[in-house]
């Protein structure tokens, strides 16, 4: 009987540890190419925690998995404005134990003040990395087949004069209402959260009057697609722009990118690392999310991806060449043109979701 006791209670606890085991996991929910896969590696390597690691190539995406719950991931990041500030209202995040997180005091307090605006006290997020949109250029091609077209300004794109010449050497546009309709809207003169439906109606007439010369939309795939010479201008994330010149570099086809944040102003945005409501791992997600905001982590990813990021310690390790670049961390007078959108009521958003639906496909 003693010995049938010391097998039962053995094999419980065999069971019981070798659950635990199984529990050390981290789900992870980022953007496409936005993260240094050595430093996952890394991560499991001294936690023991092993990632699980899934990507999405749109804000929309990640909302509406969030939105519907039980989605499975530990760690998302979604931009502070106005994904994470619509999250935090739906109550689909939960706030952060800053006990756990050690490294988040390090984090740059001006960028943090800028993100509370979405996030009252930085209770659920942390910045990840941040940077503008605008646009990226082959300025060789654009000369050639738009001479003396404005390469610092969003007139090259949004006036159907020059847009109509810069098409022969093609024009991506990123899929994103999100992120397309506030920087129309600021280059109309409007304010980027204006709800208006006249402002709509005057986005959606911009837009549809360059419809014809644009090729195609990118909703993941861009970085490819301009590292190969696909196109000469596309609308576009700084760092997806930046990263793609480094590829077109390294491939040595005559394709030349630089990324241009236009005179008029770029949005800039900044990516939280948040965790779900229902994440099922959330202490190996603060493990998770204090790793990345280690300085030599995160230099080691800004210096893989090309996008600036919030802890200030991390400079000295960052690769000289990322540091100086204005198209990564860009000047002063630069910043001082770039905005920030807000969250829309709901009303606003459905109007926003039909109208690019339209322009999408062209009616």
């Amino acid at each position: 009987m003693r010995k049938t006791w010391l097998y039962l209670v053995l094999t419980l606890l065999l069971t019981v540890a070798g659950a635990r085991a199984e529990d050390r996991v981290v789900n992870v929910y980022n953007w496409s190419d936005y993260i240094d896969p050595a430093m996952l590696e890394r991560f499991t390597k001294e936690t023991g925690i092993k990632v699980r690691y899934d990507v999405y190539d749109s804000l929309e995406t990640l909302e509406g998995k969030l939105l519907a719950g039980h989605s499975g991931y530990d760690v998302i990041v979604p931009t502070a404005q106005p994904t994470l500030a619509r999250l935090i209202r739906a109550k689909a995040v939960r706030p952060l134990d800053k006990s756990k997180l050690p490294h988040f005091a390090g984090l740059d307090p001006d960028l943090m003040k800028r993100v509370a605006t979405a996030d009252p006290g930085n209770t659920y997020g942390a910045i990840y990395l941040w940077g503008s949109t605008g646009l990226g250029i082959d300025p060789a091609k654009v000369a050639k087949a738009a001479p003396g077209a404005p390469t610092d300004s969003w007139d090259l794109l949004f006036k159907p004069e020059w847009a109509k010449q810069v098409a022969k050497c093609g024009i991506i546009m990123m899929d994103s209402a999100i992120d397309v309709i506030p920087s129309v809207l600021h280059y109309l003169g409007k304010s980027p959260d204006s709800t208006s439906d006249a402002d709509l109606a005057a986005v959606e007439k911009t837009l549809v009057a360059i419809r014809p010369y644009i090729r195609t939309f990118a909703s993941g795939g861009a970085i490819e697609q301009m590292a190969s010479g696909a196109a000469c201008v596309t609308l576009d994330y700084s760092g997806d722009v930046i990263q793609a010149a480094q590829r077109a570099k390294e491939a040595k086809r005559g394709v030349t990118l630089r990324y241009v944040a236009p005179k008029e102003g770029a949005q800039v945005s900044f990516d939280e690392m948040a965790i779900p409501a229902d994440a099922p791992h959330p202490v190996e997600a603060l493990a998770f999310i204090d790793f990345v905001l280690r300085p030599d982590v995160i230099a080691a990813i800004t210096n893989k991806v090309s996008y600036p990021n919030a802890v200030p310690a991390s400079d000295p390790m960052i690769d000289k060449a990322i540091l100086d670049d204005p198209g990564i961390y860009p000047s002063a007078s630069v910043r001082a043109n770039f905005f920030e959108v807000g969250a829309l009521p709901a009303v606003a958003e459905r109007a926003q979701s039909r109208m690019w639906a339209r322009f999408r496909a062209g009616h």
